[in-house]
């Protein structure tokens, strides 16, 4: 039988995986922090709209989305057919296609149950942190990614309970300037990246055809079009392939080394 460190040292660690999920709490705790307001504005703001505190409640823990959460609420008590809300956050969420696409070979030796509840919780801040960890030649174990964001998502939904307590009490959450920590956490998350090649280039892409397709088709049509100029730059100024094998190389040397000391 596999002792717990023979099955660290086959994740690529030498941590249990009791000690990297524990990291991965660790990790999460300042996320944790930082998007707890993100889900009580959506909470006050669902509750504002109509909604009860209950579907507030299921919605986050459902689609798990706050920028496309935003986006249904604003759509819900219009005359906006059901079609096309659901292709409204869509187009929000696109993004989270592209992090599956980009993350999917870190998790492709998970059994298919622990991916679909991979890219279940695979939401911004999670992205990020899987990311740099990749970039740093370590592997993204399941223990690690679970403990980062399954702790993000039960913050997500208890921080949207607690807005929908103060929700109707709560004139205007515009008012306050709430509605700025969205955009405000967004840029945090890209200049985490600035010193990736090309980093200023593409933002700069992206971020000014998303303002043209801002004024000349809508929101939130412009998110999408927007990433979608930046990917395409992205890949017209791409090195030779080599440049991603490099973590991979890492990666085996890290390996090697543990098996050394261990």
């Amino acid at each position: 039988m596999r002792s717990p460190q023979d099955a660290a040292t086959v994740s690529g660690t030498s941590e249990t995986p009791l000690q990297q999920f524990m990291a991965g709490v660790r990790l999460s705790l300042p996320l944790c922090i930082s998007i707890a307001p993100f889900g009580a504005l959506f909470g006050a703001l669902a509750v504002s709209q109509g909604l009860s505190a209950t579907h507030a409640v299921l919605m986050s823990g459902l689609i798990y989305a706050g920028a496309s959460q935003m986006v249904g609420i604003e759509l819900f008590n219009g005359t906006v057919p059901a079609w096309l809300i659901v292709l409204s956050v869509f187009a929000v969420n696109f993004r989270h296609v592209l992090y599956s696409a980009a993350l999917g070979p870190a998790l492709d030796k998970w059994p298919l149950w622990k991916q679909a509840l991979g890219f279940g919780l695979l939401v911004d801040p999670q992205y990020a942190e899987s990311e740099k960890k990749r970039e740093r030649g370590l592997p993204v174990t399941f223990a690690w990614y679970l403990g980062l964001g399954g702790t993000m998502y039960v913050n997500w939904v208890v921080a949207t309970w607690l807005g929908t307590l103060v929700g109707r009490s709560l004139p205007d959450a515009h008012t306050y300037g709430l509605d700025y920590l969205l955009a405000i956490y967004f840029l945090t998350m890209v200049l985490a990246f600035r010193h990736r090649r090309n980093w200023a280039p593409v933002v700069l892409c992206s971020g000014v055809v998303s303002m043209l397709a801002y004024n000349w088709v809508g929101s939130p049509w412009h998110v999408s079009i927007g990433a979608m100029a930046g990917i395409i730059l992205a890949a017209m100024m791409a090195p030779a392939k080599q440049q991603r094998k490099i973590p991979e190389e890492i990666v085996r040397e890290n390996l090697a080394e543990e098996e050394t000391t261990l």
